[in-house]
């Protein structure tokens, strides 16, 4: 069988703030983002809410060119924002912000979302990080696209940026998925037992009119509908750059490491969706101080010991790749906590549904736009 390429590429999603009041940009000025985008060369856009900015890296063959492209953008967002007093930052929510408050970008795409959406589009006020992974034969794409779904909560669990909504404790590591399951085509992915069955399951929804295309499919996995990619898209953004590069050499050897045990006529164990589902809540409540369940043993373990099983287990892909560095770095993740724990930190004891002092808040936006900028090259 054929080697994927298993080329990479990654999208983050930014929140611009107000470097003094420590608010969204609602409005930021339009030659902000005429800068961005001409400095970075149509790697970045517009996103959902005029608060927000997108880039993605190119397709690239090694982690270092991923590293290298999401430190670049940063710098570069972070430059032409400083000019206006703004900064970005990349949490997958805003400690304090008010949805109501953000008006959506004016463009076809995003004002189509907002009639057919209504309140539930509106709400969107998150960012993620989406990670491609090359595969070019579609039917080997879809098994591997099955067999993934079993991991998504650890890798969800490692990336948790989103405990706060509005001011107040969620109770959650990762809020913004409450946020985005309100949107149709969210969750994880159902089984196929073929691309073909994939391509006509979206292919009656866009004759019936219901999507245009496979890009209104949301699900936390998904073969992209515009590269021969596998999309993973169940993360938060991280505010540390080295999280984001780890996440994704993770996300990437599991890839292959499906690949070599197909290649060996194997496959990984399949569950339930209603099993996965619920590991997927755990890691979204509790991040990586979870315990999941290990449905071969019938019992939860401690995170840790998931996460030192999976290096062990994706190592030889590591070697591959010449990204054993940055998987190892999985296990500081998970050992230390996530920007989730941090920020929770930062918030000190308080109860779940209290309102959170404003100078704390202010605080914990200071250290996101810290650490979105630490670190890079």
């Amino acid at each position: 069988m054929k080697e994927p390429s298993f080329s990479i590429g990654v999208e983050e999603e930014y929140l611009l703030v107000d470097k003094s009041s420590r608010k969204l940009a609602s409005s930021p000025p339009p030659e902000l983002f005429q800068a961005c985008e001409s400095a970075l060369e149509g790697r970045v856009s517009p996103e959902f809410l005029r608060c927000q900015i997108e880039v993605g890296t190119p397709v690239c063959k090694t982690l270092t060119e991923v590293r290298a492209e999401l430190s670049y953008f940063r710098k570069t967002i972070t430059r032409e924002a400083s000019q206006f007093n703004l900064a970005p930052i990349a949490a997958s929510t805003h400690p304090f912000a008010e949805w109501t408050d953000q008006p959506h970008t004016n463009k076809e795409r995003y004002n189509e979302i907002a009639r057919t959406m209504q309140v539930v589009a509106k709400r969107m006020l998150i960012c993620g990080m989406h990670v491609h992974v090359g595969i070019e034969d579609e039917e080997l794409r879809i098994e591997l696209f099955n067999q993934l779904s079993y991991f998504l909560p650890h890798l969800l669990a490692l990336s948790t940026s989103s405990p706060f909504w509005r001011g107040r404790r969620t109770g959650l590591k990762s809020y913004r998925l409450s946020v985005f399951n309100e949107l149709p085509r969210t969750g994880l992915p159902p089984r196929f037992e073929s691309n073909y069955e994939y391509r006509h399951t979206v292919d009656i929804l866009t004759n019936a009119g219901v999507i245009e295309d496979a890009t209104k499919i949301w699900w936390d996995l998904r073969p992209s509908d515009r590269f021969p990619t596998l999309e993973m898209r169940v993360t938060d953004v991280c505010p540390r750059l080295d999280d984001a590069i780890a996440i994704a050499a993770l996300y990437r050897c599991l890839c292959r490491m499906l690949f070599r045990l197909r290649r060996a006529n194997q496959s990984w164990r399949r569950y339930s969706r209603f099993l996965l589902s619920e590991n997927r809540w755990q890691a979204q409540r509790h991040g990586t101080a979870v315990r999941l369940i290990d449905f071969g043993r019938n019992e939860t373990v401690p995170f840790i010991d998931l996460i030192d099983e999976m290096i062990e287990l994706v190592w030889p892909d590591a070697e591959y790749f010449g990204c054993e560095t940055d998987l190892m770095h999985i296990r500081e993740i998970a050992t230390r906590g996530t920007s989730a724990d941090s920020q929770l930190a930062l918030a000190g004891e308080i109860s779940e549904d209290s309102q959170l002092p404003q100078e704390t808040l202010d605080r914990m936006v200071d250290h996101l736009i810290a650490e979105t900028q630490a670190g890079l090259t």
